[in-house]
């Protein structure tokens, strides 16, 4: 369990993976690299949805301002259609800003 001031204190990031089955993974992190890491079983932690679809890229992620902004927004990018993920990631790759 972490202090109310360390969580607050992270920079918290959202997420989507795409696997290797070209699947689309939404999560939370205060850690890209750690996360991304599980993910594709290079430390143990990763999601069980990830672990038979390795190994995992990140395609798009986003910061937000607290852990409970972050669950948010990924509970909002989790209903998007496909195509509208897709969007997103490709926005990312234009430089667009959100």
């Amino acid at each position: 369990m972490t202090s109310p001031a360390l969580e607050a204190a992270a920079e918290w990031r959202v997420y989507l993976l795409q696997c290797s089955d070209k699947s689309l993974y939404a999560g939370i992190t205060t850690d890209m690299t750690r996360r991304l890491q599980q993910h594709n079983g290079q430390l143990p932690g990763g999601a069980r949805y990830t672990r038979g679809r390795r190994p995992v890229t990140v395609v798009w992620s986003e910061t937000c301002d607290s852990r409970s902004e972050a669950l948010q927004r990924e509970a909002a990018v989790r209903r998007l259609s496909r195509p509208q993920k897709q969007a997103l990631i490709a926005a990312l790759e234009r430089g667009d800003r959100q």
